[in-house]
């Protein structure tokens, strides 16, 4: 056994019993977040069909929250955490089914239900993704509605920028997402979204001398 994993052991074999929470072990907290992580190693697998671009189910998510956060701001009389929550435990199910795409649902049925039930029922709170998930699925709350057209932007923005670099398959697959959207402020903004080039928001002023001389330094004063 090497030094580092004797150090760990006397500090647990030093610490008192690992305690409880909600009923559920921090063994199995542990896990639940080792789980996790696989969405960071997870593909979306749209981009196969897209034929260029690439993106993590994590990585998705992680703009998901971001756009449910904007929408839910924009939006009136809404509950913002519970969006963010839906955002971020949405497709939660991927790390143990993977993510199928649109052409791959025609076909094959992934049982996310069953690994939902699965996975949140080693952890105490567990109860409250299950919740989350059953309206986030039913799509009978504007909390749902944004946070499902919140995953939807993401795949947008996801698609624009692929268009930016020059792909016309990414173009012509804009369309139907759009169609997607249900609130008003989510179609509002991709529309915005369409008009925008990707790269504006670090690139928009291309004559900046910065772009030449990239001088960090403020000008002398004469």
């Amino acid at each position: 056994m090497v030094r580092d994993e004797k150090f760990m052991l006397s500090i647990v074999e030093a610490s008192p019993p690992w305690p409880t929470k909600m009923g559920k072990s921090y063994k199995n907290i542990a896990n639940f977040l080792f789980e996790v992580g696989i969405l960071s190693k997870t593909p979306r697998s749209g981009f196969y069909f897209v034929g260029s671009g690439e993106q993590s189910v994590a990585e998705h998510i992680n703009r998901t929250v971001y756009v449910g956060f904007v929408l839910s701001s924009l939006e009136k009389n809404v509950d913002s955490a519970k969006v963010i929550k839906m955002c971020l435990f949405h497709d939660l199910a991927e790390a143990r089914v993977s993510d199928l795409n649109y052409v791959h649902q025609k076909y094959a049925k992934a049982d996310e239900d069953r690994a939902i039930k699965d996975l949140t029922s080693t952890v105490g709170f567990g109860g409250e993704i299950l919740d989350l998930l059953k309206e986030w699925k039913e799509r009978k709350t504007q909390e749902s509605l944004i946070a499902k057209d919140a995953d939807t932007i993401d795949w947008i923005l996801s698609l624009k920028e692929q268009v930016d670099i020059g792909n016309k398959r990414a173009e012509a697959t804009i369309p139907p997402a759009v169609k997607r959207l249900k609130t008003q402020v989510a179609k509002d903004l991709a529309k915005e979204i369409m008009s925008t080039n990707s790269d504006d928001w670090w690139f928009a002023k291309k004559d900046d001398e910065w772009w030449v001389s990239r001088n960090r330094m403020s000008p002398k004063k004469k």
